[in-house]
Formats: structure tokens, sequence, C-alpha cells
């Protein structure tokens, strides 16, 4: 019986060797896995960092390039350096720098790994120290790119490049990024990161015992070269993009401008602006320049042309004309209505107005009336109150079909919505009113006023919509990319819900606003202009100037939207604006006569400063009717004071206390009060006695 649990035990000891045998034998000899782990020790993997693809303007000129870099890495169980002194004059840095990088190389497990020590050295000082590099064991150039612009323009469109942060490394859940990587943070950059990007390469290099390299790993049998990113071809006109910078120079506001037959955008603005070369690249510089920028109380950073939101104004009485067509609500030819200033005002204009002489001259009592007959049809629901609801909503999706109040898809980052209230978000507003919410609530949106905001791309995507008589392509940046398309949906028609039977009356309305109505500045010479004016109501200040065109009136080119902040009417600034625009677009050159008339004007017109000095004005003003109101008041608030004052030195005085009252006999401490010279409390000796 034990003999033959011997034998077991042997053969069961026997089995494990031969497996274990087996498993070596694999490990070793048919598998190249630990093995090259061991080698691992001996070889490292350098990334070869690909090149970004390039964005070019729609006429083929470079807006965005690459420059190369270096990158200076070091291993701190490796690094030599002979001359302390030299080596920091070698690379312009002091030894505080040299000993705090060194101590970051030579912490635990790092001391065996690259670590970066100077970042995007200029290829210029790399070809300074490049010969005495070679001479510095441990220490590793890493060649890389940074963005430049060469035209130093739209860089609210084109964003900007950064080192990948933590958070964005989080956010990265095919770990395709690694620590150190660049990667676009805003605008195109980043909406077509994984185009530009391109893809990352490896080269192993095998370095024997005292870290010289003795060449590629297996020569070169598992390297990977870097694929350069995809080029860009942007629908930016860089010409009218520069042209409409130049004539927003100390303004705030925005300008874009579509082509109404391809939805591509001729040019976006955002103004003020900033040189995009400020945020290239890395390091202090360029640090105190975002800084900088973060801080300026104008917000250059912020995109206006895609994120700020207005009241549309005037301008949004080409939609509700639209509105009143679809619905039939208006006769085009016969159907008039007087200019009764009441509940809303108007300036002085011929009257009564058909549809069209009503775009013409911006009759606010017309549009007024014209609000209440879209909403108070009769919908079949025997309820005045459902019918409004309905007629609001119905309202509501009209404006929405034609672009307004939601985002419409453009390939930006951070675009905003703006708002078209419905029937639903008033009664939010007015939930805790009883009755809720009534027209007389919310008439001023029959003029584009009140609780409505749109964006600029979207007032001049209404204006392309005109222009295509009912129809329009999501407006786009990018029109092509190497070796692929771009996205369907900027190849795709949408449509309105408004008929473009309907779109030819107020294509001519608006052709009479530039010929003979609010906007003649914007009159061009052989160009027919249509356009529609917008002066905008602002509490905080001077009105804001909006003008919506399209030109020319048949077979468009160009769609445009301007607004200018706090600068008055839509005509007298907005407009002439969006003219000289069409015209550079149109012609590529702006006449004599516009320069005399429009362009001199407008290059002058300063109203951030006209702003601040507003601002100054009334700071001034309101800290002296804060004096002023405290010295009227002063002889009252001195009574105040003089009543809820403590008591005096005479009242503490007067003040008896009969000490055979008290249950035992002791001396009282007098207080010490404020503005009394009553003694002070007796020695903390004299205390313990009591």
């Amino acid at each position: 019986m034990y003999e033959a649990r011997k034998y077991i035990i042997q053969f069961v000891i026997l089995i494990g060797i031969i497996i274990y045998a087996i498993k070596l034998l694999s490990v070793q000899v048919l598998t190249e896995e630990h093995r090259l782990r061991a080698e691992n020790i001996s070889i490292h993997a350098i990334p070869e960092y690909p090149t970004r693809g390039l964005i070019y303007d729609r006429t083929g000129k470079l807006l965005v390039s690459n420059q190369p870099v270096y990158d200076i890495e070091i291993i701190g169980r490796k690094l030599e350096i002979k001359d302390t002194l030299a080596f920091c004059e070698l690379f312009s840095i002091d030894t505080a720098y040299l000993h705090k990088k060194l101590s970051k190389a030579n912490y635990g497990l790092q001391r065996f790994k690259r670590t970066l020590f100077i970042k995007q050295l200029s290829a210029v000082d790399y070809a300074r120290i490049q010969d005495r590099l070679s001479d510095i064991r441990g220490l590793y150039p890493v060649p890389r790119t940074i963005r430049t612009y060469p035209l130093s323009c739209f860089a609210s469109g084109l964003g900007y490049v950064k080192e990948i942060d933590q958070f964005m490394l989080d956010k990265d859940t095919l770990n395709y990024y690694k620590r150190g990587d660049l990667i676009g943070r805003s605008g195109l950059e980043a909406s077509y990161e994984k185009d530009l990007r391109g893809k990352r390469g490896v080269h192993y290099i095998m370095y024997d015992r005292l870290g010289i390299a003795r060449g590629a790993y297996k020569g070169g049998e598992y390297d990977t070269l870097p694929e350069m990113g995809r080029d860009l071809h942007a629908s930016i006109d860089a010409e009218l993009q520069i042209y409409g910078e130049k004539l927003m120079q100390n303004k705030i506001g925005a300008v874009v401008a579509i082509e109404p037959s391809t939805g591509e955008i001729l040019a976006l603005i955002s103004a003020p602006t900033y040189d995009p070369n400020m945020l290239a690249g890395e390091g202090l510089e360029v640090s105190r320049n975002f800084a900088k920028l973060l801080q300026d109380p104008n917000k250059p950073l912020f995109n206006r042309a895609i994120q700020s939101t207005h009241p549309p104004g005037s301008t949004f009485k080409v939609t509700e004309a639209l509105m009143a067509l679809e619905d039939g609500v208006i006769d085009p030819q016969r159907g008039r209505i007087s200019c009764i200033q009441d509940p809303i005002g108007c300036h002085p204009h011929p009257s009564p107005l058909d549809l069209q002489a009503s775009i013409q001259h911006s009759c606010n009592p017309f549009y007024y009336r014209l609000f209440m007959q879209i909403v108070r049809q009769d919908f079949g629901t025997g309820s005045s109150k459902e019918n409004e609801r309905i007629g609001l909503q119905r309202w509501h999706d009209y404006a929405q079909s034609l672009g307004l109040g939601r985002k419409l898809g453009l390939d930006l980052p951070n675009e905003k919505p703006g708002l078209i209230p419905s029937p639903a978000y008033y009664d939010k507003v007015y939930k805790n009113r009883p009755q809720g919410w009534k027209l007389s609530n919310v008439y001023s949106l029959s003029i584009g006023q009140g609780e409505m905001g749109t964006v600029p791309l979207q007032l001049a995507n209404l204006a392309a919509i005109i222009a295509n008589r009912g129809y329009y392509y999501v407006p786009h940046l990018i029109k092509g990319i190497a070796e692929r398309e771009i996205d369907s949906l900027y190849r795709t028609k949408q449509y309105t819900k408004i008929s473009p039977k309907h779109f030819d009356l107020v294509a001519n309305g608006m052709a009479d606003v530039v010929r003979a109505g609010t906007a003649r500045r914007a009159q061009i010479d052989g160009i027919e202009v249509c356009g529609k004016t917008g002066t905008v109501q602002n509490p905080h200040g001077e009105d804001h100037s909006i003008f919506i065109s399209f030109a020319p009136k048949d077979n468009p080119k160009i769609a445009i939207a301007v607004i200018v902040e706090n600068s008055g009417f839509g005509g007298t600034w907005a407009a002439p604006i969006a003219s000289l625009m069409i015209e550079k677009y149109i012609n590529r050159e702006i006449s004599e006569k516009s320069q005399i008339h429009k362009e001199k004007r407008i290059l002058e017109a300063d109203f951030i400063r006209q702003k601040a000095e507003r601002d100054a004005r009334k700071r001034v003003r309101d800290s002296l009717k804060r004096v002023q109101k405290y010295r009227n008041q002063e002889p009252e608030i001195k009574k105040e004071k003089e009543k809820k004052a403590l008591p005096t030195e005479l009242q503490v005085q007067d003040l008896k206390i009969n000490m055979d009252t008290l249950p035992y006999k002791r001396p009282m401490i007098p207080l010490s009060l404020p503005n009394s010279k009553a003694a002070p409390l007796l020695p903390s000796d004299n205390r313990k006695k009591y």
C-alpha cells in the first residue's frame, strides 16, 4: 500500500517537472515576450511625433503651418555634467532650474526613464548648440513642431494647440494620448483634432551598458513611422477676413459672412480679436499672453460670432412677414396696417403700409398688430387662451425652422443656441401668477425685443435662407479634407416651414430698405443689395447696431450679418460695414467713393474708447449722487446714531446701586465702557480676596 503511494507521488512530481520544463522552454526559447522584456532595459522607445495637418483658406493661402522645435530630454542615471556652469550657459538656464530638473530626473525609478529637460527649443537655438550635445551623455533631443499662423488672422475660428492636461488624459478612453502630447484646445484645432493630429510613430534604439547607442533594435523591425495629419481646406476667404477684422478694430461685435449656395462661411469675425501667434507653443511668454487675454475686460477670447446672444431687433421683422404670409393672415398686395403708435412707438414714415413697405420703413406698430394676428388665430379649440398658446407655439416653430433659437451644427465647439421663447418657457417664468402669462406680457417679441436672443451666425444664416428663397446648408468652416469628404450634414439642403413662393416679396422689401429705406448707407454702385436694419435696446448703455443683408438680389453670392455693440442705429454703423464687406468680396476691391464716404469713417470710429469714457463719467456721476444723498441724510443719520449710542460716562455715574438690596455685600467692580474714563477692573490679586 505504501509502495504504491510512493510511486504515485513520484509520478506526480515527474509530471510537474515536465510541465515546468515545457513552460521554461516556451518562455525562454519558443516566444520572445520575456526575452524582449529583459532586453528592454537597454532599449529605449523614442516617440516620433507626426506633423499636424496644415490649414488653407478657400484660395489656397496658408492659414496654419508648422514650425520645427526640439524637446531636450535626459535620463538621470546616465546624465554626465562635467562643468555645471558651462552646461547652464549652453542652455541659457540658471543653476536653480538645473537642480530642480535633476532632482526630478533622479527620483526613484524615474532615473531610468526619460525626463523632459528643455521644452520646445527653437530650431535656431538648437542649431547653435547641436554640435556640443553629442559630448553630453544621457541627453537626447526630440524633434517636434509647433503651430504658427502666417497671416495672423481668424484667431476665433482657428483656435490653439496646447499640451494635454490630466483632465483630458482621463477623458481619452482610447488611450491614444500620452503626457506631453499636443492637442487642439479650441476652434478648428479642436473640432478636427482627429484629422489634424496624424499618427505617432516610435523608434527603438539599443544602448549598451555604458549608455552608448548601438543603433536600431533588430534593424528597425519594430519601428513605426509617424503619419502626418490631414490638411484642411477652410471656406474662409483670408483677404475678406483680414479686411473685416480691420473694419472692426476698436469695436465690440461680430461679423459673419456666408456663401448662400453652399453654406460655406466666408468670414467669421469676433471683435476685439488677437494675433493667434500669441498662443503658439509653450513657455512663460505664452502663459503671460493667455493670462493677459483672459483678464482683458473686452474678452477677446470670447467668440462673439457664435456665442454672444442679443435680441435681433427689427431684423426679426422679416421672419414675421414670412410667418404672416405662410399663415395667410395678411394679403400681400391689399393688406395695409396704419402706424398707430399704441402700445409701441415708431419713427416718422408714410402710413398706412402694405407688407413690402413695412419692411422698407421698419414700422413697429405694423409688426405688433401682425404678431397679434399670427398668435390669435382661431385654431378651433373654443378657448381664446388655448388658441394663443397654439399660436405662440406655431410662431416659435416657424422661427426655429428659420434657424433661430437653436444650434445650427457649425463645425466649431461651443456654439450657443440663443432663445426663441415658447409657451412652456413663459409657463416657467410666470408660474407664480395664478392667471399665468398673457399676450400683453410678451408683445415686445413682435419687434425682436423681449426675452428672445439670437447669435450673429443665426442672423447671417437667416439672410442666406432669404437669399436662397427658403432653404439653407448648415454653415461650416471646412470645405475639404485630404483623403476624405466633409460630413454629409454640410452637403444636405435644409428646408424651412415657409413656402418658397413667399420669399420674393420679403427680398423685394429688403431691396427697398437699401434703395430708399433705413439702410441707404449700404448702397453699392452696380450691386443690388438687400438688407434689414436693427437697433437693439441696451439697458447698460448705447444701443446695439445690427444689419443683415445679401447681394446681389438675384443669384446671391454672399449673405452677411453685422453687429456693433454700443454704437447706435443699425443703418448708421452695421449697414456700411456690411456693404464694404460685400463690395470687397464681389469686386475684390473698394471703390474710391466707398473709401471716402464709408471706409474712412468706419476705421476712425472707436467705440471701445467711447464706452470706456461713458462708463467712467457714469461712475463719477454715481459717486457724486451717493455723496449728495449722504449729505442730505446726514442730520437724520446723526440722530439715529445718537439714539443707538452706548451710555456715556455721565450716565454711568448717575447710575445708583443700593448695596443693601444685594443678597450679599460685595463691592462692585467699575465697568470700563467705550469712550468712558471709568476706573479699570481691580488687579487680579485684589479680586481674589472677594
